[in-house]
């Protein structure tokens, strides 16, 4: 513990740390579609100490990042459904707006416990495996309403060679799961995407790859609503902030390079993986805080 406040004292190999902390969550966000706060908020509450009031801070910075950096790629290569992005946005945007006013009714320890909750539902959610739509192959009859709004689209998909078409349903739940996944993202800094990818994919049957760019394109508007009320209330630090956002740049360039090129059922496995991972770690937090 005294080499790491060692490190810390020093600002140069701090931010170097720093630098590295956010490389690896926008390389895990733009695969994921998660936005980087999932890596970032753990990475510097549970290693660095740093309180989560902060941390959340420095995520919703890095969220914004991450959106910039990685959905300029995925709109260019027609990965994401921009109208599906646009139509959710509306539920997420309320949703930010309303949590940026809750986040002082809110002891730490109940944000660690909501934080693992959420991220444990996502995981659960996605565990279910690959779905028809993944490769394709659509095997219900056309949503009424996702027609209407033209909703139902197609991708090139660079493993496969080849476009693969798929339809859009069950709109009006997706809105509903977007409010509570905007009110999320303002309570925990974490982009919502851990509510926004398994939605879409489990909800509205978007493929995982399309779920995630979606998610992508989304998090910064969600993340921009809620910014104000954070830096308002000075929990926006700027030399925590800064590196954090420079090295999510550059991950999430390379993560959206990697995600066109990996397969669905790899995709969804990661996704399993690392918020099941972090919950647990966010879980133990929350409950040594409240019991202690």
């Amino acid at each position: 513990m005294d080499s790491l406040h060692s490190v810390i004292a020093n600002p140069a190999v701090f931010e170097l740390l720093l630098l590295v902390v956010g490389a690896v969550a926008g390389g895990i966000g733009a695969i994921l579609g998660l936005g980087g706060g999932i890596v970032i908020i753990p990475a510097l509450t549970l290693l660095f100490g740093i309180n989560i009031r902060y941390a959340v801070g420095a995520s919703i910075v890095s969220v914004i990042a991450t959106s910039s950096g990685a959905a300029a790629t995925y709109v260019k290569d027609r990965i994401t459904n921009i109208r599906v992005a646009m139509l959710l946005e509306v539920g997420t945007t309320i949703g930010a707006f309303a949590g940026a006013m809750l986040t002082t009714m809110i002891s730490t320890d109940q944000l660690f416990l909501l934080f693992a909750v959420i991220l444990l539902y996502s995981g659960v959610a996605m565990v279910r495996g690959r779905k028809p739509q993944d490769l394709g192959h659509e095997v219900r009859a056309p949503d009424p309403l996702a027609t209407r709004l033209r909703l139902n689209a197609s991708y090139p998909d660079a493993l496969l060679q080849r476009e693969v078409a798929y339809q859009v349903y069950h709109v009006p739940l997706g809105l509903a799961l977007m409010l509570g996944a905007g009110l999320i993202s303002a309570l925990l800094g974490i982009g919502s995407g851990v509510l926004k990818v398994p939605a879409m994919d489990q909800a509205m049957k978007l493929p995982i790859k399309v779920s995630s760019a979606t998610s992508n394109f989304m998090m910064g508007v969600t993340a921009a609503a809620s910014a104000g009320a954070y830096f308002m209330r000075g929990w926006i630090l700027p030399s925590l902030a800064a590196p954090v956002a420079v090295g999510v740049v550059l991950g999430a360039w390379l993560g959206s390079w990697l995600m066109m090129r990996m397969s669905s059922a790899r995709i969804r496995k990661y996704f399993v993986v690392v918020i099941i991972v972090v919950a647990a770690q966010m879980l133990l937090r929350g409950l040594n805080l409240k019991l202690g």
